[in-house]
């Protein structure tokens, strides 16, 4: 089912809403910096939301003070932005809150408050400090309840971790919620914020760059961490007027490894090709692939070889990563809002931080944005274990 994508927001390191965003992508501007986390002092380049440490930019309502942590203050501001609270709002009603589902994407969701609390843990009965709440923090479902309370829905919540790639299925959830008649629109999104658990967990893989990410370059190192936060509102395209839409969806599980893709991308070329199916389109249709592209070795190299067994190497492709850092769960819908962009600006946007592409590369990176037709984005997430989702996105017909 093609759904209408009625409105979206997202939020990470380029800045506050989809104008930062737009115009980080139009001028090549990344948002990454060398990490001057005070907490987590790890020699490497970060993408940083400062806005959450400044307590006097927001306050979460008196009513949800329990939920209050990193990430979900991250959720805040993201819906705060461009009219999103208004426009779920009109769905609220239009539907009822019964009939507006909530599927919201995370990989460590309020973790940080977890490793803050055993910091201040008494030092002689190991107790956590009385303030602290795990359930409406820490627990994966916290995000997603908040969300949920802060736009007053009542339908289906549900949350999805599966690494990178959690955000992106929420699409699919969706999706297969809406078909069914279960309910006749979505909240999807994602948030993941910087915390010590993925900063030192990926650097103990010896997966962080120690220098800024280079996606696809020849001289590629490792990944820069980052946060963000992103949503979008899903409806059956008959009740809205939306210029762009969810033409499809694949996904697959190839379980390759627990944290190495497949060498030649077998899950991510399947899910690349069901996609395809789903909206009933062929390689040729598709103006842009939005690379999963971490700048991990193996995981670039990896992709291009599922890439180019689809699309051959002319199709435009870029990872955006060099923008915003790799944002882990909310990787999906962030990546899916940069599609959404292209589309609507005709924009298609180059790699920031990478300098000289691997010339072992066989498909079209693109380095440097450029104007041109943009109908229809592939986007790519590729999570640990071969979790694999790819979305189709396109303009209205």
């Amino acid at each position: 089912m093609t759904l209408a994508i009625s409105s979206y927001i997202f939020h990470n390191a380029t800045g506050l809403g989809k104008v930062a965003m737009a115009l980080a992508l139009h001028t090549g501007r990344s948002g990454l910096t060398p990490n001057d986390l005070d907490w987590a002092p790890l020699p490497c380049w970060i993408g940083r939301i400062r806005e959450l440490d400044v307590a006097s930019r927001f306050e979460v309502p008196a009513a949800l003070r329990e939920f209050d942590c990193r990430n979900n203050r991250l959720a805040l501001l993201a819906l705060e932005q461009d009219g999103f609270v208004a426009a779920a709002a009109e769905v609220r009603a239009r539907y009822g809150p019964e009939r507006v589902g909530v599927f919201i994407g995370t990989s460590t969701s309020g973790i940080l408050s977890t490793e803050l609390a055993y910091q201040q843990r008494d030092p002689h009965t190991g107790r956590l400090p009385a303030d602290y709440r795990y359930e409406t923090t820490h627990n994966l479902d916290a995000t997603t309840e908040f969300v949920r309370r802060v736009l007053a829905l009542a339908g289906p919540a549900m949350t999805i971790s599966t690494a990178c790639s959690s955000s992106a299925k929420v699409f699919c959830l969706a999706e297969r919620y809406i078909r069914l008649g279960l309910i006749d629109a979505a909240v999807v999104g994602g948030v993941d914020s910087l915390c010590h658990t993925t900063l030192y967990g990926f650097n103990s893989l010896q997966l962080v760059a120690s220098d800024v990410c280079r996606p696809f370059d020849v001289a590629r190192r490792g990944l820069s961490i980052g946060e963000g936060a992103g949503f979008a509102l899903l409806e059956k395209v008959q009740s809205s007027r939306a210029d762009v839409h969810l033409l499809g969806y694949g996904e697959s599980s190839d379980a390759h490894h627990m944290s190495t893709p497949h060498p030649q991308g077998e899950g991510a070329s399947r899910a690349m090709r069901e996609a395809l199916n789903r909206a009933m389109l062929i390689p040729a249709d598709i103006d842009y692939v939005n690379f999963h592209g971490t700048a991990t070795p193996a995981n670039d190299r990896a992709e291009d070889h599922a890439v180019h067994e689809v699309f051959g190497g002319t199709t435009p492709c870029s990872s955006t990563k060099g923008f915003t850092g790799h944002t882990l769960g909310a990787a999906g819908i962030t990546e899916a809002a940069v599609a959404l962009l292209s589309i609507e600006h005709g924009f298609i946007p180059g790699s920031p931080t990478t300098e000289h592409v691997d010339p072992q590369n066989r498909c079209n990176v693109v380095l440097a944005g450029r104007r041109g037709k943009v109908k229809r984005v592939m986007s790519n997430s590729f999570g640990f274990g071969g979790s694999n989702c790819v979305l189709l996105f396109g303009g209205a017909t």
